[in-house]
């Protein structure tokens, strides 16, 4: 295969992998009985927590209101929990529940279990490539969700 076929041939299975990684948060949302935009505020809650109502706001780009909307459903769901912030009267923390690492450990920690079984096929600087590449990739689509952002 030529440079550019190769490069072609990567370009799509990146498409694949994007819409991978669609189908098993829809997967997930749908299991959870949660909606896409929730399950983005747990995951970052589990990674993060606790973590403020602006925070979520800033990382998911959501207006305070609509923060507050996801923040009822998942504690209605029993996954977070509100506290105040010891630090700041004036602030909330949002902290994911005992149930909220039950589906983590169940519904996420398997993907990246698979994950890391499937590279041990490759060596230390295949990983280092492979650590580069996704960088890169990463940092591409940054830019571009920018300019998309920066030109409306």
């Amino acid at each position: 295969m030529s440079k550019r076929q190769l490069i072609g041939e990567i370009a799509m299975q990146l498409r694949l992998l994007q819409q991978s990684f669609d189908a098993f948060d829809e997967a997930a949302a749908a299991r959870l009985a949660l909606n896409r935009t929730d399950l983005r505020c747990l995951d970052g809650v589990l990674t993060d927590g606790p973590v403020t109502a602006g925070q979520i706001s800033a990382a998911l780009k959501l207006s305070p209101a609509a923060t507050t909307t996801v923040i009822d459903r998942l504690e209605r769901a029993g996954m977070v929990t509100r506290s105040p912030d010891p630090d700041n009267r004036r602030r909330v923390l949002v902290t994911a529940t005992d149930a909220a690492r039950t589906v983590e450990s169940e519904i996420f920690a398997p993907v990246g279990l698979a994950g890391a079984q499937a590279l041990q096929r490759y060596g230390p600087d295949e990983l280092a490539v492979i650590l580069d590449f996704l960088r890169t990739a990463r940092a591409v689509q940054e830019d571009q969700a920018t300019r998309l952002r920066s030109s409306s």
